[in-house]
């Protein structure tokens, strides 16, 4: 990291797979990190809504969402904004998103939208978590332009490593075009078997993906595979359907427990991050003076 290490976090949760737990962990995640005091943001991308209804949303043509930001001429972000409760807002999407794409067509900032739009909201909160559609069009190249840093939530499966290479070298295109900043800093592994041994292997081969780039310049040479997994729980997926978070659902079950867990490594990680940036800026100390007697 250098000096100029962010004082607001923007994480675009990005996978380009459905399914695999993505909006689960950027509600539950934001949940977590909302309680652990940081003042949390959750933007959902998806025209899907998902996101949303985990908060009691249905799509509703007349309130200000995602597509919104993206019209021309935009809603302001703050006019979009849902305080779900004290530390943790979002904004929710509508189907409208759907057609993003072809309305941006043609528009010269085609890929920083989003990051223009969401600009004005870095003064109050610490940490933006963008939810992302599952492919990697212009609203997940949005997302990547206007993230800091991305995590990869997937499932220990052989196809999904696969799949993760391809969105690595995503990630390394945008930050060689669109976003020079950008980074990989984590993968959450979700729905996990503990004791699947297909799973076991798979662990240890991203393991080790990612140690051999250790040292390299690619965007992903810090990425860690954050813990703990997220264990498989019927509690997350009942949740969205009360409309609660896993912590408004039942704050002790296994799936609560793990995002929590996982939000205090990411904090950590967030934490180092800094501290490594202060002493990298910080001018050289003085030689020790030198005995002349």
């Amino acid at each position: 990291m250098s000096a100029t290490t962010p004082a607001t976090r923007t994480v675009a949760l990005l996978n380009q797979k459905g399914g695999v737990g993505k909006t689960t962990t950027t509600v539950n995640l934001g949940a977590a990190l909302a309680e652990s005091g940081l003042r949390t943001l959750l933007v959902d991308l998806d025209p899907q809504s998902n996101l949303s209804l985990h908060f009691g949303v249905e799509t509703d043509e007349g309130r200000p969402s995602t597509s919104s930001l993206f019209a021309d001429p935009p809603a302001t972000a703050w006019d979009c904004v849902v305080e779900a409760r004290p530390g943790l807002s979002f904004i929710p999407a509508d189907t409208e998103l759907a057609l993003v794409e072809g309305e941006l067509a043609g528009r010269p900032d085609v890929q920083s939208v989003l990051r223009n739009a969401l600009a004005p909201l870095h003064t109050r909160f610490d940490c933006i978590l963008l939810d992302c559609p599952p492919g990697l069009g212009v609203l997940s190249v949005n997302a990547l332009t206007a993230a800091n840093e991305v995590i990869v939530p997937m499932q220990a499966h052989y196809l999904a490593l696969r799949g993760l290479e391809k969105l690595l070298e995503t990630v390394q295109l945008v930050a060689a075009g669109l976003n020079p900043q950008l980074v990989c800093s984590g993968v959450i592994l979700c729905m996990h078997e503990t004791l699947s041994s297909h799973g076991k292997a798979v662990v240890e081969e991203i393991h080790s993906h990612l140690e051999s780039f250790r040292g390299t310049d690619v965007p992903w040479r810090h990425c860690q595979l954050l813990q703990p997994p997220i264990r498989r729980n019927i509690k997350l997926a009942e949740a969205p359907s009360f409309g609660k978070t896993i912590f408004d659902y039942d704050s002790k079950c296994p799936g609560a427990e793990d995002y929590r867990r996982v939000a205090q490594s990411i904090v950590a990680m967030w934490k180092g991050q800094q501290e490594q940036a202060v002493q990298e800026s910080a001018p050289p100390l003085p030689l020790p003076a030198t005995s002349t007697g």
